[in-house]
């Protein structure tokens, strides 16, 4: 029963969100400051699912550009992860993602920057205009560098765009670990506290494009170690 009344509560939430969302943001689409005001609300609904979000390490947060990257797990991120998105921090993700049915259109208007995992050059692209964006517009950029949900089987292998994107815009890398989502039940009054920690930033002045592998597998293991630490 209780899953119940929470699966219709999410869905209610859901759609008023995304609809009333985008219709907000089309007062001001694609507005930097869209992405953290909305997952943060994303992350207010975490009480009703019985998670209660414990944040850790704030005083490593940058309030100037970055690069941030987290470990991706599974559907809760959207209520978990979204508590650490800072202000002026926008995401780059799968263009499928602009397909999802009311969620797209409000990942899209939010300013998200959307890549085309299918097409190489495409994505090499977007690096490039990410970069650009980051120096010109002072924006942060949040990524998933396993590039796609681990699901309960630790932290899975990087890629490295978020590292070549970090050093052609001369800007730190901040990892954000989230303790371990896969415990979490509709049916359980109480899911437990979920853990968000942000690390010490990783610094990526004088860093050539052929340092992304080394600097990937640097953050790889901080984060390894960190993830098991909260999940401990």
């Amino acid at each position: 029963m209780l899953a119940l009344v929470r699966l219709l509560l999410l869905a209610l939430f859901f759609l008023l969100v995304c609809v009333l969302g985008s219709l907000y943001c089309l007062l001001r689409p694609f507005n930097p400051n869209h992405v953290c005001r909305f997952a943060h609300l994303f992350a207010a609904f975490a009480p009703v699912l019985g998670i209660r979000i414990r944040m850790e390490g704030q005083e490593h947060a940058q309030n100037g550009t970055a690069v941030f990257i987290g470990n991706h797990q599974n559907s809760w991120d959207l209520f978990t992860a979204s508590k650490a998105v800072m202000p002026r921090t926008v995401t780059i993700g799968k263009k499928s993602l602009k397909w999802i049915p009311f969620f797209g259109t409000l990942y899209w208007l939010t300013g998200n920057i959307l890549i085309d995992r299918k097409n190489s050059a495409k994505a090499k692209g977007t690096i490039d205009e990410a970069a650009r964006r980051i120096r010109e517009e002072k924006l942060s950029v949040w990524l998933f560098p396993e590039g796609t949900r681990s699901y309960g089987r630790g932290l899975l292998p990087f890629k490295t765009g978020a590292f070549h994107t970090a050093i052609a815009a001369g800007v730190p890398i901040v990892p954000i670990v989230v303790s371990s989502l896969d415990n979490i039940r509709l049916n359980r009054w109480n899911n437990g506290e979920v853990r968000v920690r942000y690390l010490p930033a990783i610094s990526t002045q004088g860093l050539e494009k052929g340092q992304a592998r080394a600097l990937s597998e640097q953050c790889h293991q901080q984060m390894s170690q960190a993830l098991a630490e909260l999940n401990g």
